[in-house]
């Protein structure tokens, strides 16, 4: 997993995502650790704005099984809300698995997971409705970037466990299926960032010294 640095803590090893020490951190066992990957920017930072071509190109080479009409969903509504595709994608790959009748023993409902009391705060109205679904939890996770000045690690954790919960802990609260959301969310994400630089990286020349 991609951090900013390792600390150990007791027969763990917790790694910080962010430069920030009550930004967010994954606690693994030490003994389930082979190699440290650091990384200058581990945390994916979704940006303001990019050109639409461009990210639809990136949201239609990612190796996701799911429909194209669900892809395309995702491309148009992420731009609307000035989020990276991938990013939004990560995101509804760990809510939904691409399944816009997904129902959780809670009561969270499609693509992205919304739950009633959320889903009728956005003005969403049919949960079941992939777009719907889709614009009321893109929205939200805009709403949620901007609140943490673009900290997806606070974005992520407030999304899964609650604005309050992050804000009581100063950080991803201590419970363990949060942890995991949020890590599995900016691993995906930057796996395919790391995918979709490989063909560039390995066609590029060296540079002159």
């Amino acid at each position: 997993m991609q951090h900013v640095r390792p600390e150990v803590v007791g027969a763990a090893t917790r790694l910080w995502l962010c430069g920030d020490a009550g930004a967010g951190y994954v606690e693994i066992p030490s003994e389930n650790i082979q190699s440290f990957e650091l990384r200058q920017s581990a945390v994916p930072l979704p940006p303001a704005a990019l050109s639409g071509a461009s990210q639809k190109t990136a949201i239609g080479t990612l190796p996701i099984p799911v429909k194209d009409g669900i892809k395309d969903l995702i491309a148009s509504t992420a731009l609307r809300h000035q989020i990276d595709p991938d990013f939004v994608a990560s995101v509804v790959k760990a809510e939904s698995g691409f399944n816009p009748a997904a129902v959780s023993p809670k009561g969270a409902k499609g693509l992205m997971q919304l739950m009633p009391r959320t889903a009728a705060g956005l003005g969403v109205t049919n949960v079941l409705d992939p777009a719907a679904n889709l614009e009321g939890g893109t929205k939200y996770l805009r709403q949620l970037l901007d609140k943490y000045d673009s900290d997806a690690v606070k974005a992520l954790a407030a999304y899964n466990a609650g604005p309050q919960r992050v804000e009581q802990y100063a950080g991803i609260p201590p419970y363990r299926e949060t942890h995991a959301y949020v890590a599995r969310i900016i691993d995906d994400y930057n796996r395919k960032k790391l995918q979709q630089q490989a063909p560039s990286t390995s066609t590029s020349p060296p540079a002159s010294k």
